[in-house]
């Protein structure tokens, strides 16, 4: 290892020399990424065992060499402690965690008989770039409105990353106050609680950190196959019946793109046509932006988009209710002071603003919801 990078809780950014060049490349000098937790914090001069798959196959958010062990010094064993839920389950790099709900936590109680969100309104995508997006909606409605932020829980599911700390996105928006709890479910951890499914995360989300509003979605990295129903972001149709089934109220945030060159992801996506149009049986709210004309203007929108988004949100009724929402460029401002960057794959907000506008009209509606 030839030199330490950034460092947020749980994760280290390397840079590592290789043995050999990555196959096919004459690459030797590669960016890593150490779980701390898990094998320690390296330092330069260590010799690391690296897993450079998903970086020799050029993958876009996996293009990291990930440490799997040093090769020289064996990290401390974790501290003896309370819980029994594994993660990463049946692989080396298995962790064990508490679980909000288990017998051993101070919150068992409390969540034993928790069957009910109590109407907690609870956004669901399919893209973890979404999250900032629905977070600053949140905000822009609560400050247009006088009231104060939100308390924003996110709800990670294990259908990209399965460590939170992969997550940039999380940390900043956990550091700058704009998230407050991430709850880790099914196979994912490291978020500020642990839980079992997405049904037990909801709950811990509304009986334990106390959120306003929760977003659920897919942690970075989300896997598909250009097949309708190969995609990990389908489970959203899932989370939606999850909310509705404990009492909470689903908002669907739309995968919208004017950008995009596919053509199946130009307005609104097949993959959110999928995923709340097959999957989700239980109704949400889909929001759909009903932009003002000078957001109309920017790259990549236009009346033709416009005019295809609100036709394709028209084939989600029933069971949903479609919930026109206007976005003028006082959003896209608030968009603009998001402290994590915006980017869903690889455009930013400029290059996109429809993927945006969209995510961030469903946050201002939920926050919106009596």
């Amino acid at each position: 290892m030839t030199r330490r990078g950034h460092h947020h809780p749980g994760a280290r950014e390397l840079t590592v020399r290789l043995d050999a060049p990555l196959p096919g490349t004459d690459v030797v000098d590669v960016r890593a990424l150490a779980y701390t937790d898990l094998v320690g914090d390296p330092d330069t001069g260590d010799r690391l065992a690296l897993n450079v798959s998903a970086l020799a196959r050029g993958l876009g958010t996996g293009g990291y060499a990930l440490v799997a062990a040093p090769l020289d010094t064996v990290p401390a064993d974790p501290a003896p402690g309370p819980g029994h839920l594994v993660k990463a389950r049946y692989t080396p790099l298995q962790t064990m965690v508490l679980g909000v709900d288990e017998q051993e936590s101070p919150h068992h109680e409390l969540l034993r008989d928790a069957d009910d969100l109590a109407g907690l309104p609870v956004v669901v995508a399919d893209l973890h770039s979404a999250l900032p997006a629905v977070v600053a909606g949140a905000r822009h409605a609560a400050a247009t409105a006088g009231r104060p932020a939100p308390r924003v829980v996110y709800v990670m599911t294990d259908g990209g990353a399965l460590p939170a700390t992969f997550s940039r996105t999380v940390h900043t928006l956990r550091e700058s106050g704009w998230l407050d709890a991430t709850v880790t479910v099914g196979q994912a951890w490291g978020g500020d609680l642990e839980a079992v499914t997405v049904h037990t995360g909801l709950l811990a989300a509304r009986h334990v950190a106390d959120a306003d509003l929760v977003v659920v979605t897919q942690g970075p990295g989300n896997l598909g196959t250009g097949t309708r129903w190969g995609f990990s972001g389908v489970a959203a149709g899932e989370a939606v019946n999850a909310a509705a089934t404990l009492g909470g109220r689903p908002v669907a945030s739309l995968r919208v793109s004017g950008a995009d060159p596919r053509d199946r992801h130009r307005g609104i996506s097949h993959h959110s046509l999928t995923a709340y149009g097959r999957v989700a049986l239980q109704p949400a709210d889909v929001v759909v932006p009903h932009p003002a004309p000078a957001l109309q203007e920017l790259p990549g929108w236009g009346t033709e988009l416009t005019a295809r988004v609100h036709d394709q949100a028209r084939t989600l009724t029933p069971p949903h209710r479609l919930v026109h929402v206007d976005a003028g460029t006082d959003l896209l401002d608030t968009l603009r002071t998001s402290p994590a960057r915006l980017s869903t794959m690889g455009r930013d907000l400029d290059a996109d603003p429809a993927a945006f506008v969209t995510a961030a009209v469903a946050g201002q509606h939920a926050t919106q919801l009596p």
